[in-house]
């Protein structure tokens, strides 16, 4: 099973390089920040809703060297406040904040309002552990797997240190 999902996580990076060789370039020129939609639940911290689970190895210092590199994070999550469960959304901003992770969105993309009324965020890359194809490890402890960022973080920081033309 692990096999064939690096495998797919392989041809994933090959398809990248094609597409920025044609229709990516403009959306990744250097105008253009590049806009990162991450999930938080097995993505950031392991699955524990509605609580916060323990850190997900990596993740922050990853999403903090993607911050460093001009990358837009927009927490992209189905977390909300309210509802049976309290302020959950809120929880996880604060989280992240308290650990110095700053984001530029939360469940929406500020610099789509002017081209589209989508409800879904705009992002040039998305991190979520039920991503097909997403590499993903399951630590001791964790209630089911979740993000590799040993593999992710790399390839998406590849991707930020692309020169973008």
């Amino acid at each position: 099973m692990m096999n064939s999902c690096l495998k797919m996580f392989d041809q994933f990076g090959k398809v990248l390089k094609i597409l920025r060789q044609g229709c990516w370039k403009s959306s990744l020129s250097s105008e253009h920040a590049m806009y990162v939609c991450v999930d938080f639940d097995g993505t950031i911290v392991d699955h524990q809703f509605p609580r916060l689970g323990e850190p997900v190895p990596g993740a922050i210092r990853w999403l903090k060297r993607f911050i460093e590199l001009d990358a837009k994070l927009i927490l992209f999550t189905m977390r909300s406040d309210g509802m049976p469960y309290g302020d959950v959304l809120t929880e996880a901003v604060q989280y992240l904040q308290q650990e110095g992770v700053v984001l530029f969105g939360i469940n929406h993309n500020p610099s789509q309002d002017s081209w589209t009324s989508s409800p879904k965020a705009y992002g040039n890359v998305y991190i979520d552990d039920a991503a097909v194809g997403c590499p993903t490890i399951h630590p001791q402890g964790f209630s089911r797997p979740c993000v590799n960022w040993n593999m992710v973080g790399p390839y998406v920081e590849s991707m930020l240190l692309t020169p973008r033309q």
